[in-house]
């Protein structure tokens, strides 16, 4: 009697995992949308750079202070 419990309860334990077939999921598409906006933002960095490059030369140059004097 414990062979058959033991076996019917073999039975039913294995038959569970083979319930279905395996199904690809079905996925939706996925939607991109198309970039809008204006080219401005294009010419903002190359800008900046000029802007950057024309300070650094403009306060460059010229040191006019006197040396350190070092004391002995």
């Amino acid at each position: 009697m414990k062979k058959l419990l033991l076996t019917a309860t073999a039975i039913v334990a294995s038959s569970q995992s083979f319930a279905g077939n395996l199904v690809e999921p079905m996925m939706e598409p996925e939607v991109v949308e198309a970039a809008t906006g204006s080219s401005g933002g294009a010419m903002l960095v190359p800008i900046l750079l000029i802007v950057l490059m024309a300070a650094v030369i403009a306060s460059g140059g010229g040191n006019t202070a006197p040396p350190p004097v070092i004391a002995r």
